[in-house]
């Protein structure tokens, strides 16, 4: 028997998934820890993690695994990695952790993003990033030039979060093309790194790591990282991307017109096309997709939400600790427009979509007499979706249609509630899977390792339900979405 085993390394916990090779069934999935990790924030506005605490908690979930389901270590035949998006990790020649990773939620590089974007100029940026340089890894990297030079001139490499867990595992530190272009080190035209971008920020190449294919061999286990992973030294690592790409390569959107979306501690559509698109004022973003080739070439556009699960997350603990199954039957109570209590769930860090704005979460309209938990519940719901759908509008306005998308059976999307808000909201088609970001890794090391093809990567996965747009509830939601609109307005002036 042989196995592939999956990671995706998010910023609330690590998730792990064993494949059987064979029939594409999902045999364990494990999570570590049981609580959120923590986000360290010693100033407003920032958002870091100690990435070794990633590679215990891969360690942690791996027993776990095996505990679920023993099985033989020397037949696993491949490792995928999924990993939070957008993060720095700086390490020395010794590949020693420099400094905790500056996580995709962090703002504290907004103004050196806005000011290399009017600096290269926006026509540039947009021709060859596809992207202001905004928040984002390279933005994230300068600032510890500026801020922490003694630790900057002691780098050896920086990489992304699912590049440190792949250097732990292999010893070997490495990149993806798909990586470099989330972190805005990628020249689409030239399809290089960027030596513009590069030169602008005083930053040497050599920081880089080197590239490895999406897909493929990346680095074999160590001796050291199979003693403490229970499995055999020299087993391939085969494939890694950012969340996002693979959370739709998990729900087979590959093609252009396909859409994924997922819900978690933050909120994304993803859609795929095969040409050149961005947004002018960067509100939504283009990265290199999974599948990507010179000859074929495939790009994702991301629209990404900060505040979403983690507004669920505050609310729970606000509202006494309830069981989110509860919350959401709490949520149901409540009438559609949670009459007038708007919620704006800004509240995680500067958001993409309002142009890097970090206004902080709002509720509108609350009343003591009249508001309970349970309007206070569905608000949050709703606010949620409308913050997608206004996303979503601009992912349309740039010629993307995304009229049906799929998404894993997890998160919010646990939430009739919120299935319902969304579908009629967005005029879309949801399909939910039984699959997520640890099984789509796992299946991807299996194209990876020359297991099987494409085609077959998907075997065992199934779709569980299909939500459908009602026309009298799109009539209904698109009134309270108008409302909801001209709150975010006054907001955002």
């Amino acid at each position: 028997m042989r196995y592939t085993i999956g990671y995706d390394i998010g910023s609330s916990s690590v998730k792990a998934a064993l494949l059987d090779v064979e029939t594409g069934k999902c045999l364990a999935t494990a999570i570590s820890p049981a609580q959120e990790m923590p986000m360290l924030a010693p100033v407003a506005g920032w958002a870091e993690q100690d990435p070794e605490m990633w590679w215990q908690e891969v360690q942690h979930a791996t027993k776990k695994l095996q505990q679920q389901h023993p099985f033989d270590g020397s037949a696993v035949a491949g490792i995928g990695i999924a990993y939070q998006m957008h993060g720095l990790v700086c390490v020395d020649k010794d590949q020693q952790v420099l400094r905790p990773s500056i996580i995709w939620c962090d703002s504290r590089a907004v103004e050196i993003g806005n000011e290399a974007f009017n600096s290269l100029g926006h026509n540039w940026s947009l021709q060859y990033l596809l992207n202001s340089p905004g928040n984002f890894t390279a933005s994230k990297l300068r600032w510890v030039q500026q801020h922490e030079p003694e630790i900057y001139n002691r780098i050896h490499k920086v990489m992304l979060p699912g590049d440190f867990i792949a250097m732990r595992l292999t010893g070997e530190a490495a990149t993806t093309i798909s990586g470099l272009s989330e972190g805005i080190f990628w020249d689409f035209s030239g399809r290089q790194v960027s030596p513009v971008l590069l030169k602008h920020y005083n930053i040497d190449e050599k920081l880089l790591s080197a590239i490895v294919p999406t897909f493929g061999l990346q680095g074999k286990v160590s001796a050291q990282a199979a003693a403490l992973l229970g499995i055999a030294a020299g087993t391939p690592v085969t494939y890694r991307a950012g969340d996002q790409p693979n959370n739709a390569f998990s729900l087979n959107v590959l093609k252009p017109g396909e859409a994924a979306t997922t819900a978690g501690t933050s909120g994304v559509v993803y859609a795929v096309h095969d040409h050149i698109a961005f947004d002018e004022e960067s509100r939504v973003n283009t990265f290199v997709h999974v599948n990507d080739s010179k000859e074929d070439p495939r790009n994702g556009v991301l629209m990404c939400l900060n505040g979403t699960g983690i507004l669920n997350s505050w609310l729970r603990q606000a509202t006494g600790n309830l069981d989110y199954n509860e919350m959401n039957t709490l949520a149901g109570k409540a009438p559609a427009g949670s009459r007038g209590l708007q919620i704006y769930p800004f509240g995680n860090g500067a958001e993409r979509i309002l142009s890097n704005k970090e206004t902080g979460a709002v509720f509108n309209g609350l009343n003591f007499n009249i508001h309970s938990r349970e309007h206070l519940l569905r608000a949050a719901q709703e606010g949620i979706v409308f913050a997608l759908k206004y996303g979503m509008d601009i992912m349309t306005d740039m010629g993307l249609k995304i009229q049906r998308v799929r998404a894993g059976q997890a998160n919010m999307f646990l939430s009739p509630l919120f299935r319902e808000v969304f579908a009629n909201t967005a005029n879309v088609v949801i399909e939910l899977y039984n699959t997520d970001g640890a099984q789509g890794a796992a299946r991807a090391a299996g194209i990876g390792a020359g297991l099987y093809s494409e085609q077959d990567a998907f075997r065992g996965m199934e779709c569980l339900a299909t939500i459908e747009p009602d026309a009298p509830l799109q009539q209904q939601y698109a009134g309270i979405y108008d409302q909801w609109l001209q709150g975010l307005q006054r907001i955002i002036k």
